[in-house]
């Protein structure tokens, strides 16, 4: 069980994210490590749009791996490296969770461990 905590005293959020995820002990719980945009070929797209893309289709495929759905996702951490289009990050983001409100964070960072990478995204979910 999952429900979004909205506090009345506390400015809204700045897009469509939940400033919290409140869930019960009786869930299954999935944490991914930080995940980055290299194809199931190994290959890594050179485009931010299509980085998003492939990180979000492997984020999906360990959620049905573990019979889980994006709206399981309770929290999503995204490290991007400076100049990328952040509008185009939400977008992605919202399509993927389909416009389910989870915790989220952005960091901008400077570097990720391979200069191709713009983007690594990691994923906490809660089921049952």
């Amino acid at each position: 069980m999952k429900r979004e905590i909205r506090p009345d005293n506390i400015a809204a959020p700045a897009a469509n994210y939940a400033h919290a995820i409140l869930t019960t002990k009786e869930s299954q719980w999935l944490h991914t490590s930080g995940v980055v945009p290299i194809a199931q070929d190994g290959s890594t797209p050179a485009d931010f749009d299509t980085q998003l893309k492939v990180i979000w289709q492997n984020i999906r495929a360990m959620l049905e791996t573990a019979a889980m759905k994006p709206s399981d996702i309770v929290s999503v951490t995204t490290y991007v490296v400076p100049d990328q289009d952040l509008q185009m990050l939400m977008k992605h983001r919202d399509f993927a969770l389909d416009h389910h409100k989870a915790a989220s964070t952005l960091v901008i960072v400077a570097s990720l461990a391979k200069p191709e990478w713009l983007v690594e995204i990691s994923v906490v979910a809660a089921g049952h």
